[in-house]
């Protein structure tokens, strides 16, 4: 059996929390390993649909997307119905056609401040990739090469900005950390406070839910 295919089994039976949809948030600091954790859960679930917060911030709005959030995904699968959101195309610096994003029983969504706040009451649960701020953007910035290091610079300033005042990781009900042999769940401080969500921290952790 596949590591993940125990969690995501736990991830299915969970209340839906967005109209018929179990909206699964994973955050981290950019470069920490979201994207490739966030497709293996996603084929691990039977091939749930990804929202890339990639896709709804620009050049100019790194973290002011929550209105298009809201109103392009949220609402729509709250009705139970598919989103249609319009991805941002970052060499054209421009909007692209929409893309359905269907009401699935369960559906990913990950990005820096994927569990902002204004998200929080959607969300089935809150999935942090747990690697630090300075490891992981060195691993983000030798992935994007050179070019790149001018849109690094800017960056990690309003990534460092963005979770000062709206931090995700406190409300994490698992942390996740990968390792040589896959990934290790451990429980998140959200778990760890619930009188409701016993766990017990400990090597291969898997959530109770």
């Amino acid at each position: 059996m596949d590591p993940l295919d125990r969690p995501a089994a736990r991830l299915r039976a969970l209340p839906p929390s967005c109209g018929p949809v179990r909206l699964i948030a994973v955050d981290g600091h950019a470069g920490s390993g979201k994207s490739t954790f966030a497709t293996l859960l996603s084929a691990a679930l039977g091939g749930a649909p990804v929202l890339r917060l990639d896709d709804l911030a620009t050049h100019e709005e790194l973290f002011s997307w929550t209105g298009r959030m809201l109103a392009e995904v949220i609402e729509p699968l709250s009705r139970g119905e598919r989103a249609l959101y319009h991805p941002y195309d970052w060499n054209l610096r421009r909007f692209g056609p929409p893309r359905a994003l269907p009401a699935e029983p369960v559906v990913l969504v990950e990005g820096v401040g994927a569990g902002r706040r204004a998200l929080r009451p959607y969300l089935a649960r809150l999935l942090w990739m747990e690697r630090g701020p300075e490891e992981s953007w060195a691993r983000g910035r030798h992935r994007d090469g050179p070019a790149q290091s001018t849109f690094w610079d800017g960056w990690t300033v309003a990534e460092t900005r963005h979770f000062a005042g709206d931090p995700s990781r406190p409300y994490a009900d698992a942390l996740i950390r990968e390792c040589p042999e896959g990934y290790e769940w451990l429980p998140g401080p959200s778990a760890t406070a619930s009188a409701d969500r016993p766990v017990t921290p400990r090597e291969g952790f898997v959530p109770p839910y």
